[in-house]
């Protein structure tokens, strides 16, 4: 492992010069469905320069390089990056120092109807706030570097994403949006706390958010406001289209990353099909080649006995 000294690696050790890549899985659950897979190796692979974290609440504690070590070989699909990180997602510690910690403290995930979705909307709030770099769900396939920073993506005209966004550390925006998340909590609309937070938020302290006249991205104020084309060409509302055969795969040419909508995808549960000749099999054999070859030869792609 590169650049650590000393033999427990932190989030700290790996995140602190800012440029990082953050997943969150906020379940317990372990063995991963492959388009996560291919989320975080597609990013690790189109982002050799980037450290890659995954935050895994089902992950037990990394106190060693050894258990860094031995946490990311249980992945074998991850395995060969050396850029990608395992880390234990511990809510409190994470959300200590920012407004998220009181409501935290109060809330009982066992009445949530959304617990999945609101913990992450607020420990990637937290996790971008103090670190900064770039969050992506993960059900977003990297396709080439996000060459911007301090931006949010526009999922559809006036309405922005929270699926993917990246801020330096200490941001105002991504403060205001913590203090906004508890002041106007409401866990019973899905994405309350996620679009239309971050889409409030931006009204109210950045700009009336134009529309796209074109492929162009904007500026509000001091965030960079990018067009639905850099990470949603495909809309929501379509999300079939990436299960379906193409007579010609489009190349995306304006396109950072896909977002293939899991939420949507929830009742049909559709996965990529070795030999489907889809699009989203297409973008695994052009993007995360490794998760793509294991689902091929039917592999495991989550080992529990790793020496």
């Amino acid at each position: 492992m590169p650049f650590f000294f000393h033999s427990k690696i932190t989030p700290d050790d790996v995140l602190s010069p800012g440029n990082g890549i953050i997943f969150i899985e906020t379940t317990d659950r372990m063995d991963l469905p492959s388009l996560v897979l291919c989320a975080v190796e597609s990013a690790a692979r189109i982002n050799p320069d980037r450290p890659v974290t995954f935050f895994m609440k089902g992950l037990p504690d990394i106190n060693s390089a050894e258990d860094q070590s031995r946490a990311l070989n249980s992945f074998p699909t991850l395995a060969p990056y050396t850029n990608i990180y395992l880390f234990p997602l511990h809510m409190e510690t994470l959300l200590s120092e920012t407004p998220l910690l009181p409501w935290y403290q109060k809330v009982d995930p066992k009445k949530e109807v959304h617990w999945a979705h609101v913990s992450s909307d607020a420990s990637r709030l937290a996790l971008i706030y103090k670190f900064g770099g770039l969050y992506m769900d993960t059900d977003i396939i990297s396709l080439r570097p996000v060459p911007v920073e301090n931006f949010l993506v526009a999922e559809s005209s006036q309405l922005s994403s929270n699926g993917v966004f990246g801020f330096n550390a200490h941001r105002d925006f991504t403060w205001t949006c913590m203090e906004d998340f508890v002041k106007n909590y409401n866990g019973e609309i899905w994405g309350h706390q996620g679009p239309a937070l971050f889409t409030r938020v931006l009204k109210k302290f950045y700009c009336d958010i134009p529309p796209f006249k074109g492929d162009e991205d904007l500026k509000c104020g001091n965030i960079s406001f990018l067009n639905p084309r850099r990470f949603y060409p495909i809309e929501c509302r379509f999300w079939m289209k990436f299960f379906e055969v193409w007579n010609a795969f489009p190349t995306f040419e304006d396109t950072y990353a896909l977002h293939l909508f899991n939420y949507a995808n929830r009742a049909e549960r559709r996965v990529m099909v070795p030999g489907s000749n889809t699009l989203v099999e297409h973008l695994y054999l052009e993007n995360c080649p490794v998760t793509f070859q294991a689902v091929f030869e039917k592999k495991s792609t989550h080992l529990t006995n790793v020496p």
